[in-house]
């Protein structure tokens, strides 16, 4: 509120600054009321105080336009917030009056905007004056002829706005209904008829249910004082809507449109207060009919020929407000006012008039309530005129006067125009200018699509009244499961059939007209709609004539086969363009737009009235027949229509999406056949099997194209029929007999089409019924609980037994080999599907199939053998117990047929899977069984002592079964096993050592050896006979033709061209598979009886194989053996005296093979040799020392008898021989175990053996003298010899030994330590006699890792062994120093042949030269070790004799020194020096040693080196030194200025006591070394060589420094 009186004392404030000129008295006044508005605080306040409200009427009598907007704004505000009294209401209408007669625009709205707010305010008048009053301004602006349009609009806008306040008010007043029915305006139509009808209803409803709830009891005559005005106003409104003068409202002209148009908004919206107040009822009666009936009569022009229209418009309106409001109360007027309507559309008048009577009879007609209740006051009353009848004639008529129109085509066209606008949203306008051809033409199709739309409407509503029987339980839905109902009963209901009964020839003539003369999408759809609601409303009554008349109409318009003056018509029409490539002359069926929507139309129909059509299907059969062929028809095609409503399209593979989408429409027509009463469905089935029947016995006699159709009719009735099983599963008992005899009645026709079409729906019919969730219930539950469902059980049988029934039927009994075949098909077909479902007829269908494999046409087993694959497969476990034997008996039966290969090793492959389910399953079974018996005994209170024998005798039972199953399988193996085809009888064998590998674990005992002394071991020794006396003669392959008169053979691989051969593989198999069952079930076998000597038996069949057999045998018998003893070995379950009895095999053989070879090819050797390592790897820990000795002893005479016979090996191929490959790959395998370590010396020494030597190992202790002498029995002379042949061998074996002598331990180390060393020096001297070679290398790498690794890592052993073990290390350095001073002193640094090396050698050799010197400078020479001081004295005598290579050669022979020599030379130097300096961080008291060997030897070597220079240099004068002496001396300078030696270093110097201690005490770093040198550096001074120069006064100067001596101007300052 503070707002608001801000607001208005701003107001004030502009009026008083307004009027201060002209108008004082107001400008006081204004302030005031300022003043006094300061003083209150709501508006209550204010309209209690006169003086607020009096400011603002003095300022709006000033007649000053400003001052008097302001006025007029200022009351607006107080009378919306209330704040002026009541009593003040005639002064403000009184000023409102005066405003309203000046001539200023902004002053007439201001006042009419004024006159608003006061009917919407709580001052409205509510007497007579003041309401006239306030009315009267707005009509005398609204007539004033000065009066603006915008101030005439707004009058009226403000005089409606305020009739509808007072009649709001007048109903609140009344204590009525609240609410307006609908917006008080003409119904517009919507985008359909269906649209409007729905609409409709809704408007209708809520009308009702506001009618209803004032109630009949409410009417009264007395009236309050609202009501009293309301009732005024009304009475003034007719009367100048009649032409008479408003005597309440005290005006004097008023246009009776503007009148009779707020009389339509009255009728419209309040219509409660006519139902219910008996005064408005009175003038309604009295006064508005009269006005409208005399309306109606009249011919005259009112207000001119521009009003006429919508002055008849308004009183049509009215009227039909007063018919479809009012009727039930005033039946006299409202029949008065139809028949006049009715009328008026046979006479001559202007077509406009027509137009508007038309739309308002579509209205009644789209408006079911309003049609019922029409018909129910006037057609059913008998002293009352048909009205509804009359009506729909009425339209009728119009409708049928397209066909006599003159335009009459362009009428329809026009026609189809409009409804095609209506379904775009369109609305069609009517002018009343009908002198143009074309708005005549417009008009025309106007009134006709008016007329059709009413026609619609009658239709719709019917079906609206019919679906409200239906679900008032009136009627029963067809698609109710019950009967339908005889006779209609119900008020609804009867009333539908009367208006049907009497509506429905005119409607069916008229919209078949203009179905039939129409093209128009929109038109058809919307008749068709109209067809569909009528023949389905027809149904739900059980009108049968109605529904069969309109049924045979729509079907006319379905499918449609021009003739030839049509088919030229539709090929040169426009819309056919794309379509004229696929009609064909001679046959063209042609589905238009209509064609394609009728049958929509005709499956909606069909749907839902699919249980009450009974004869009436025949019709629709055929003609979803013709569509069917249509549809499948090459020459069909399909007219294309426009955009506007969905048409026929064409996809990207050629065919009509709408083909598509008629045939799926098709199928589910059929397929809701599951909803359909029985008797329905068999009604449906008996039109179908006639249709087929009728076809049937054509094609007997018809020609071709006749026939075709026939076919086409047939094929079609067998697919439904087939749908129609399919969607009846749950309910097949009834229908199966007929269905099936109609197809096998098919099957006996001698048309090879009709046997195909009757076969494969014979299948699908069978595999539909068995996979219904029905079967499978009484499947599961008969096979569950048969025997406590014995009704279920027979129910189960005989239906099992009438589906399969037929497949033997046709085996058996046809003499065509094709209807054979196809039962066979049919048969595997079920299986596959639903063979998991079977269960009484499976002795049938084994019978049936072990007759099929006898049989001698060859596609028949092939179809045979899948059904028992299928049934192998998948079907084992739904197969009853009684009928495995038979099962694998049908199985053997196609395994021994000759007729066809692949299927006698695909049948013994089915085997397997029947060994597996026998086991698993029966095994399964029974542990389940058990378990549940003893859930069940341990939950009885009271045990009884029967239980455990019970669950024996089960599991027994079950034991037994499964024995007897499995012995017939390995029977039947075992003599598959003999048979002539190899191919055969090795699956047999696969398969019989397979299933004892995999199941092996399940047998007893009994059974495993009646396994093995029954068909193992007989079929071995079957199989080695036959191997032994089979021919070896070589076969031909199969003839494949002829080539120039020469047969052709079919080419076999070279190891199966004989039958010997063929049965070596087979030889194979049966020692792979003892081997699998040995692997897998070892520790179990050896607890059978007479086990042992079945193993001796195999050791000597092992045997003999490898020296006597083939080589495949000789594998296969190695790895039979290998194979059981290193699986075993590894897990602790072979006994030592079975490795013992393999060694002794595997030694025999060896041995035996080296005196004839030709026995033990190589690669057996190589398979024998890896055995050898495989099982002492996995069998170590069981091995002894003996044991070990004759491994060794086995790999020993191996290398040496392969050394033999491959002496030329290596000459002829370049590579190891694989014999010797075998030995190198095993021997990381055999280094000795834990508990074997003193083998370590055996081994070692034997592999040393075969490095080159220039003498025999010697070998001076007693122990490994005698190892030597029990393992190498060969003489010095022939060790020679063998240690000098074979250098590949030894290349391989270096890195192989050196490996092992890693892993070996510490203390047996020392026993090989020095052999090992010197062998590996004799294998590095081979360098000079093969420079590029690879043994010296690979010697030096060896060579390198033992010192590197081992060497340092040795320490002295503690207690008894330290005099031992020491000596042994002096032992190792000594031959350490004897390597390197043999191989750098001998082979290292030299010059060789310009050819010998590429450049990459040399690089590399070069290479390998530093890295020696590196080991020996930086990793053993200053490293902390145990080397003797005379060995270390050696060690760096041999770096010194390498470093003085190039000091020591004359002049002439340096310049021809190559490059790498010189720097091998200073490298050499480098080392000493390096062995000389002191770093701190790795001096010890080796690190002293070393230094102080290394000073004396470093300073001999570097005065040798100055002096040789000096001398050189004198002796040639003036020529120059070699580049090589020069860099030497150069070298020798730069490295003696880096060098500082430790003062133990410098102790061992040959210098007085006080030059070795120098001048600074404080540091460790000294230069006396440089002392002994300094008279050379002397003679140095004056060499001709710069650099010499300067580095000699380099190192003077360090002299200086090391004496202390420092230059006078130094010391002075």
């Amino acid at each position: 509120m503070a707002a608001f009186m801000t607001v208005l004392e701003s107001d004030l404030r502009a009026l008083s600054a307004e009027a201060r000129r002209r108008y004082p008295a107001v400008k006081d006044a204004a302030e005031h009321a300022i003043l006094k508005l300061r003083s209150m605080s709501s508006p209550s306040e204010i309209a209690h105080n006169d003086d607020i409200l009096r400011i603002f009427v003095m300022a709006c009598e000033a007649k000053n336009v400003k001052l008097s907007v302001i006025g007029l704004s200022c009351l607006q505000k107080l009378i919306s917030h209330d704040a002026i009294a009541p009593s003040a209401l005639k002064e403000i209408l009184s000023t409102l009056k005066e405003h309203g007669e000046m001539a200023d625009e902004s002053i007439q709205l201001k006042t009419l905007q004024t006159i608003l707010i006061i009917f919407q305010s709580r001052l409205q008048p509510d007497n007579e004056e003041n309401m006239a009053h306030a009315l009267g301004i707005c009509i005398r602006l609204l007539e004033h002829n000065r009066s603006s349009d915008s101030v005439r609009n707004t009058a009226a806008a403000t005089f409606r706005q305020a009739v509808a306040l007072i009649f709001d008010n007048v109903v609140s007043g009344e204590s009525l209904p609240v609410g307006r029915f609908g917006s008080g305006g003409y119904i517009s139509r919507t985008n359909s008829v269906t649209s409007d009808v729905n609409r409709n209803i809704k408007r209708l409803e809520m009308l009702e249910l506001e009618v209803i709830s004032g109630g009949p009891s409410l009417m009264r005559e007395t009236l309050t004082k609202p009501g009293k005005l309301g009732l005024c106003l009304l009475e003034d409104l007719t009367t100048v809507a009649a032409g008479g003068s408003a005597i309440w409202l005290r005006v004097g002209s008023v246009q009776r449109s503007f009148a009779l148009d707020l009389l339509e908004f009255i009728l419209s919206n309040y219509v409660v207060l006519f139902r219910t107040l008996i005064p408005f009822q009175q003038v309604l009666r009295h006064q508005i009919c009269s006005l409208l009936m005399t309306s109606l009569r009249t011919n005259s022009e009112i207000e001119g020929e521009a009003e006429e229209p919508y002055f008849r418009r308004l009183v049509l309106r009215s009227v039909a407000h007063i018919i479809r409001l009012y009727s039930s109360s005033l039946i006299t007027e409202s029949e008065v006012f139809l028949s006049m309507l009715v009328r008026v559309i046979a006479l001559d008048l202007p077509l406009w008039h027509r137009i508007l009577v038309l739309e308002v009879l579509r209205g009644f007609c789209v408006e079911a309530r309003t049609l019922r209740i029409l018909f129910q006051n006037f057609d059913l009353h008998p002293n009352n005129s048909n009205v509804v009848e009359g009506m729909v004639k009425a339209l009728a008529r119009v409708v049928s006067t397209v066909q006599y129109l003159e335009t009459g085509e362009e009428s329809l066209a026009a026609v189809a125009g409009m409804f095609s606008s209506k379904a775009k949203g369109i609305e069609w306008s009517l002018d009343t200018d009908a002198s143009n051809a074309t708005v005549l033409v417009a008009s025309e199709a106007h009134a006709i699509t008016l007329a059709i739309e009413g026609l619609l409407g009658v239709v719709f509503a019917v079906a609206t009244l019919t679906d409200e029987a239906v679900d008032d339980g009136e009627l029963e839905s067809p698609r109710c499961d019950t009967d339908p109902a005889t006779k209609c009963t119900g008020i609804t209901a009867t009333l539908c059939v009367s208006i049907v009964d009497s509506t429905w020839l005119t409607i069916l003539d008229a919209l078949s007209l203009i179905l039939m003369k129409s093209q128009g999408e929109a038109i058809i759809l919307e008749i068709l709609k109209g067809y569909q609601a009528f023949t389905q409303a027809c149904g739900v009554i059980r009108a049968v004539e109605p529904l069969n008349s309109f049924l045979a109409s729509l079907c006319k318009f379905t499918i449609y086969i021009p003739n030839e003056a049509e088919k030229r018509s539709v090929m040169m029409s426009p819309s056919s363009k794309r379509a004229e490539q696929l009609v064909d002359q001679r046959e063209g069926i042609v589905l238009t737009p209509k064609n394609v929507q009728a049958l929509r139309t005709l499956f909606n129909i069909a749907h839902r009235l699919q249980n009450v059509l009974g004869p009436s299907w025949v019709l629709v059969l055929e003609t979803l027949s013709a569509l069917d062929r249509a549809i499948h028809s090459p020459h069909a095609t399909a007219q294309e229509v426009s955009t506007a409503v969905p048409k026929l399209t064409k996809d990207s593979s050629g065919q009509y999406s709408d083909f598509n989408i008629l045939s799926s429409l098709n199928s589910q027509l059929f397929e809701s056949s599951a909803l359909m009463h029985v008797s329905a469905v068999q009604s449906l089935l008996s039109a179908l099997r006639q249709l087929s029947c009728q076809c049937m016995a054509a094609t007997l006699s018809s020609n071709g194209q006749t026939s075709n159709h026939k076919l086409g009719s047939i094929s079609f009735s067998v697919d439904r029929i087939l749908l129609i099983l399919t969607n009846n599963l749950h309910r097949v008992e009834p229908l199966w007999g007929d269905i099936v005899g109609h197809f096998l009645e098919l099957a006996d026709s001698p048309n090879p089409q009709l046997q195909t079409m009757a076969l494969d729906a014979l299948d699908k019919s069978i595999c539909a019924v068995l996979g219904s969730n029905q079967f499978q219930e009484n499947a599961l539950s008969s096979s569950v609980d048969a025997s406590n469902n014995l009704i279920g059980e027979s129910k189960l049988r005989s239906l099992e037994c009438a589906v399969i029934s037929p497949l033997n039927d046709l085996y058996s009994l046809s003499q065509s080999s094709e209807v054979r075949a196809a039962s066979l098909k049919i048969l595997l077909h079920v299986l596959e599907r639903h063979g998991e479902k079977l269960h009484y007829s499976w002795p049938n269908i084994l019978e049936m199939l072990r007759s099929v494999a006898h049989a001698s046409e060859k596609d028949l087993i092939a179809l045979g053998f899948q059904s028992l694959r299928v049934i192998m497969n998948d079907g084992l476990p739904n197969i009853p117990a009684h009928c495995l034997h038979e099962c694998i008996d049908v199985a053997g039966a196609y395994s021994a047929q000759k007729t066809e290969l692949n299927i006698s090793l695909t049948a013994v492959g089915l085997l397997w899977t029947a060994i597996d389910f026998i086991v698993k399953t029966i095994m399964q079974r029974t542990q389940e069984e058990l378990e549940t018996d003893l859930r069940d005994h341990e939950t009885r209170e009271e045990p009884t002592d029967s239980h455990d024998k019970v669950t024996n005798v089960t599991f027994s039972s079950d034991t037994v079964q499964r024995d007897r199953l499995l012995v017939s399988v390995f029977s039947l193996l075992h003599k598959l096993g003999a048979d002539e085809r190899p191919e055969v009888r090795n699956s047999a064998i696969r398969m019989l050592f397979q299933t004892l590998g995999s199941h092996g674990q399940k047998l007893s005992e009994r059974m495993w050896e009646d396994c093995l002394w029954n068909y193992v071991f007989p079929t071995l020794d079957h199989a080695s006979h036959l191997a032994a006396t089979s021919s070896k003669d070589e076969w031909q392959g199969k003839e494949l033709g002829t080539r120039k008169g020469i047969a052709v053979h079919m080419l076999i691989h070279h190891s199966r061209n004989t039958a010997q051969k063929q049965w070596d593989e087979t030889l194979a198999l049966v020692l792979g598979g003892i081997a699998r069952i040995l692997r897998s079930s070892f520790p179990f076998l050896r607890s059978l009886r007479n086990f042992q000597s079945g193993w001796e038996s195999l050791l000597v069949f092992v045997k003999n194989s490898i020296l006597n057999g083939s080589k495949e045998v000789a594998l296969a018998a190695i790895n039979c053996l290998q194979s059981t003893a290193v699986s075993h070995s590894s897990k602790g379950n072979l006994p030592i005296t079975y490795i013992k009895s393999v060694l002794d095999i595997y030694e025999d053989v060896l041995q035996k093979s080296e005196n004839s070879s030709d026995h033990v090819t190589g690669k057996v050797k190589q398979e024998i040799l890896h055995g050898l390592g495989e099982l002492y790897s996995q069998a170590q820990g069981m091995f002894d020392n003996d044991m070990y000795k004759k491994l060794i002893l086995v790999v020993d005479s191996t290398i040496r008898e392969a050394k033999i016979t491959n002496i030329t090996f290596e000459a002829d191929y370049g590579h190891v021989p694989p014999v010797q490959r075998t030995i190198l790959e095993i021997l990381p395998l055999l280094r000795p175990a834990a508990h074997l370590s003193s083998m370590w010396i055996l081994l070692l020494v034997t592999l040393l053996h075969y490095l080159p030597a220039d003498d025999p190992v010697d070998d001076k202790e007693d122990d490994r003298e005698g190892v030597r002498n029990s393992n190498h029995t060969h003489n010095n002379g022939e060790g020679l010899i063998l240690n000098n042949t074979n250098s590949l061998f030894a290349e391989k074996l270096v890195p192989v030994l050196v490996d092992l002598f890693l892993q070996a331990p510490v203390e047996e180390k020392y026993n090989v330590f020095p052999n090992l060393i010197r062998s590996l020096g004799r294998c590095m001297t081979t360098r000079r006699d093969d420079p590029d070679g690879t043994l010296w290398r690979l010697a030096v790498e060896g060579f390198h890792r033992i010192l590197i690794a081992d060497v340092r890592k040795l320490k002295p052993a503690s207690g008894t062994d330290l005099t031992n073990t020491r000596s042994s290390r002096i032992q190792v350095w000594k031959e350490v120093a004897d390597v390197y001073d043999l191989f750098l002193v001998g082979h290292c640094g030299r010059a060789l042949p310009s050819n010998a090396l590429s450049a990459t050698a040399h690089q590399t050799t070069e290479s390998l030269e530093m890295k020696i010197l590196d080991v020996l400078g930086d990793e053993i020479l200053r490293s902390d070790t145990d080397i003797p001081l005379d060995i270390l004295q050696r060690l760096i005598s041999t770096l010194d004799r390498c470093a003085s290579r190039t000091c020591c050669l004359p002049l002439e022979t340096v310049e021809l020194m190559p490059s790498h020599c010189s720097r091998f030379s200073l490298t050499c130097l480098k080392k000493i020096f390096s062995l000389c300096s002191y770093e701190m961080d790795d001096w010890n008291l080796s690190r002293s040693e070393v230094s102080k060997i290394s000073i004396m030897t470093l300073m001999s070597r570097c005065d040798f080196i100055l002096g040789k220079f000096l001398t050189d240099e004198n002796d040639l004068g003036g020529r120059s030194l070699p580049p090589a002496r020069v860099e030497e001396v150069t070298f020798v300078l730069q490295e003696l200025d880096s060098l500082v030696i430790h003062p133990e270093t410098a102790s061992a110097l040959p210098l007085h006591t006080h030059l070795k201690e120098g001048v600074s005490k404080e540091t460790l770093k000294r230069r006396s070394h440089l002392l002994l040198l300094f008279p050379s550096l002397c003679e140095l001074v004056m060499s001709r060589e710069s650099k010499v120069r300067e580095l000699v006064q380099v190192l003077l100067r360090l002299i200086a420094v090391e004496l202390g001596l420092q230059k006078l101007s130094t010391q002075s300052s």
